[in-house]
This record gives structure tokens, C-alpha cells and sequence, in this order.
């Protein structure tokens, strides 16, 4: 197959179908005004217009354009700095909250599907992480080990030998498989989540970009594409998509590409050799990749970052293929069906934050695990708006770093990419020499 012969759009839009009709104008006048239409901002919405708030949440593209409908599904207990390093900074109950937080968001996004009955292939099949060197692989037995004593995260240690019983492939040395991480299909969560807001009542518009926000009196005048509106709160939730609208924070996240390719449908047999738990899989690379069967276990799910400095789907697809041919040689020859990829949002502390900010409240900076801490964090800040206490959260009041000269163009990224993406091949070709 031809390069030019694969789609360019996130495998996931192809099992939704049209979305549901959407408001075309905009009211005068609402209680609360979202900026930002993916998991945070409708998760928000949908807080807010059950308590009968108006509502209205107003985004620059389609509904769910981003990052909701374009990522790989896998649900993990999102906050990266462990416990020890979150101790040393914040001090031992502050990083114990911090830490629980992340598996609150697992619970929550569980609980949530169970009790909105939502179509969305949510499933617990527990995360294959995988150690690209056997140094990696007993750094990861002591800290999954230490996790299970410290904070109850329930995993167990699958040695080379035994590798094959969790994923199909011999490029690894080992891991450790977090029996409650979980995956879904994003698309149909995102459109479940969208359902789910305007049953509720709340007003949803694409194509409207906001270009002002400015206080006024004990509100706010919101200046977007398709007119103006008076808002009591504004919740701004664009993550990766974060602009100079509000330039505070976009000094405060680092935008990174994120990309994705899906293979051709694959006999039944490749993928059970390939996935026979069907656990969702990374690995320890610091450059990470991540993959998976899709929900139907027909096609591999395959992404990551691709190069130093962003690039197209059809580019970062060249890349992608040859490191999953890499790890799975069964998938050489294998042609490839869509190719696609997104922005997510890092932080310089590498923890996602909340809270308000010259009075208008943000949920932001997931460090690509948002799956479950973006609606988490977006009903954390519905629930701020209501003025409940249940909205606060261990990441409130946190400091939200940022960089001398960093204005949201993050020119670091080529070179520090470039490193870890050469540091990490070179461990991996050593630990190959070394048997």
C-alpha cells in the first residue's frame, strides 16, 4: 500500500458516525461558559447544567476535535512523579494526595461508565509495561514493588521467560502488568460524554473560536467567532490546545504531537499470538510508545512520538511502522489503514493542574495520560463552579510552573527529544549485545 492510499483520520471516527445536531447560535447571556469541547470541558458541562446552570460550551473546531477523539484509549493511574519524588517536594501527606488522585481518576472513570450505562468498549485488562532493558526491568520490579506496599496499586512481575503469556514479542526483557488499568473506544466516550451534556441541557457550538475573555463586572464578556455572550464562570479546558487567549497558562504547558497509525484487519490468530491477554501495552523508553489490539481485535493500535519536531501523520506513520515492525516482526508486510495524531498537554513539573486563575477556573496539563484525569479533573471543576468542596483536589493550589522565556512554543523539545530518542537506542542495542 501506498502511503498516500492511508487515511488520514483517527481510526476511531470511522465507528461513530454524524454527530448529533448541535445549537448554531449563541445565547446572550449564560451561567457558565466553557471553552474547550473534549473530555474536561463537557465533563464540566455536564456537572454544571444537571445542577441547572445554563450552560454553554463553545469550541474552535468540531466537537472533540482534539486530543478526546484522537488518542490510543488506555486508561493508567495517570500521575507520572512517584511518591518519593512528590515527598521531596511537597512533603509526605501533600505527595499521598497527589498520588491517590491519580487512582481516584481510575475509580471514578469506572464507576462513571458503569453508572451511565455508556457504549464505549470500556474494559479492565490490565497494562503490559514493558522494560527495554533488563536494568529498566528491575528498576521496574523494586518501584511496582514498593507501589503495591506504599499505595495499594495491585501489578505483578512477568520475567522474560514468561513474556509471551502477556505480549507477543521477544524485543523486550520483561515487565510488569498493572492489573487495573483499563481501555475504551475515545470516539464513542467522547460521544457518549456529548450525549450525556446535551441531554443535560447544555448548548454545545463548533466553529467558534473565542477571541477575548474579558471581566466584567462579577462575570465575564466571552468574544468569540459567532458574537459575544455575558458568562457568570468561565472553565477554560484546551489542554494541548491551549492559545494566547490565555496566555498565563499557555506559558504553562508544553504542547507535544502525539502520534497514531492502525493496521489493516489482521486474522483472529496474529492477534491472539500478538495481544492473548489483551492488555494495552508501554514501555520504558523514555521516547514512549504505546499500543494495543483495537476493541474489536482486528487491527494493531500503534503510537508515539515519532521525530523531534512535529510532523505529518503520513511522516510520523514511515516511523511508526518500521518500531512496530520492530517489536512485532509478524506485522512486517502488513499494510496500514489510517494514520493520525493529536496534541496533548505537558506540564514542567509533569502533573496536571486545576484551579482558578484570575477568576477564571482551567483543568489542564495531563502529560498524555488524560484518558481518565481529564473528565475527572473537568467534574473536579463543575463541581468548583457549583461552589461544592468536593471540587477541590490534591492538585489545587499547587505552584503551575513555567520557564524564562517560554511563551507556549517549546523550542527545547527538538533537542531534548533528539537525546532521549538516541540515549534510548543506544541502551537497547547494549542490552542486545549483552545477551
Amino acid at each position: 500500500m501506498q502511503l498516500t492510499e492511508i487515511r488520514q483520520s483517527p481510526y476511531w471516527h470511522d465507528q461513530i458516525g454524524a454527530p448529533p445536531p448541535l445549537a448554531a447560535d449563541l445565547p446572550a447571556k449564560v451561567d457558565v461558559l466553557i471553552v474547550g469541547s473534549g473530555y474536561t470541558g463537557l465533563s464540566a458541562a455536564l456537572v454544571t447544567a444537571r445542577a441547572g446552570r445554563s450552560t454553554l460550551v463553545v469550541d474552535a473546531e468540531d466537537p472533540g476535535f482534539g486530543c478526546s477523539t484522537r488518542n490510543g484509549g488506555q486508561i493508567s493511574t495517570s500521575v507520572k512523579p512517584s511518591l518519593e519524588k512528590l515527598t521531596e517536594k511537597f512533603g509526605a501527606g501533600r505527595a499521598q494526595g497527589i498520588r491517590a488522585e491519580g487512582s481516584n481518576a481510575l475509580k471514578w472513570i469506572g464507576d462513571f461508565v458503569a453508572a451511565e450505562a455508556l457504549d464505549c468498549d470500556f474494559r479492565r485488562v490490565g497494562r503490559f509495561h514493558a522494560a527495554h532493558t533488563p536494568q529498566h526491568y528491575e528498576t521496574l520490579v523494586r518501584d511496582a514493588e514498593k507501589m503495591r506496599r506504599q499505595e495499594g496499586i495491585d501489578s505483578f512481575a512477568v520475567p522474560r521467560s514468561e513474556q509471551r503469556t502477556q505480549l507477543g514479542t521477544d524485543t523486550y526483557f520483561g515487565g510488569v502488568v498493572f492489573s487495573a488499568h483499563c481501555s475504551l473506544h475515545p470516539g464513542k466516550f467522547h460521544r457518549e460524554l456529548l450525549r450525556l451534556a446535551l441531554d443535560a441541557g447544555a448548548l454545545v457550538v463548533g466553529h467558534c473560536r473565542v477571541t477575548h475573555i474579558a471581566r466584567q463586572g462579577s462575570g465575564f464578556r466571552v468574544e468569540t467567532a459567532k458574537g459575544s455572550v455575558e458568562a457568570r464562570d468561565v472553565i477554560v479546558a484546551t489542554n494541548g490546545y491551549t492559545t494566547a487567549l490565555t496566555p498565563w497558562l499557555q506559558r504553562r504547558v508544553i504542547p507535544i504531537g502525539s502520534y497514531i497509525i492502525a493496521t489493516e484487519e489482521l486474522p483472529e490468530s496474529t492477534i491472539d499470538t500478538l495481544f492473548p491477554g489483551d492488555r494495552i501495552a508501554s514501555d520504558t523508553c523514555k521516547v514512549v510508545y504505546y499500543y494495543r489490539a483495537s476493541p474489536d481485535r482486528r487491527r494493531v493500535l500503534f503510537g508515539g512520538r515519532v521525530s523531534a519536531s512535529e510532523t505529518t501523520a503520513l511522516a510520523g506513520a514511515t516511523r511508526l511502522r518500521q518500531d512496530m515492525c520492530r517489536i512485532f516482526p509478524e506485522l512486517e508486510g502488513v499494510a496500514l489503514s489510517h494514520a493520525w495524531s493529536g496534541t496533548v498537554a505537558y506540564s514542567f513539573d509533569e502533573l496536571a493542574h486545576t484551579g482558578v486563575y484570575d477568576g477564571v477556573h482551567y483543568a489542564m496539563g495531563y502529560c498524555g495520560s488524560g484518558v481518565s484525569m481529564a473528565p475527572y479533573l473537568g467534574m473536579r471543576a463543575g463541581q468548583k463552579v457549583l461552589g461544592l468542596p468536593d471540587g477541590v483536589t490534591a492538585f489545587d493550589g499547587l505552584p503551575f510552573p513555567t520557564r524564562p522565556l517560554y511563551r507556549g512554543k517549546p523550542w527545547f523539545l527538538p533537542a531534548a527529544v533528539s537525546w532521549y530518542r538516541w540515549n534510548d537506542q543506544r541502551q537497547f542495542e547494549r542490552a542486545l549485545r549483552m545477551g
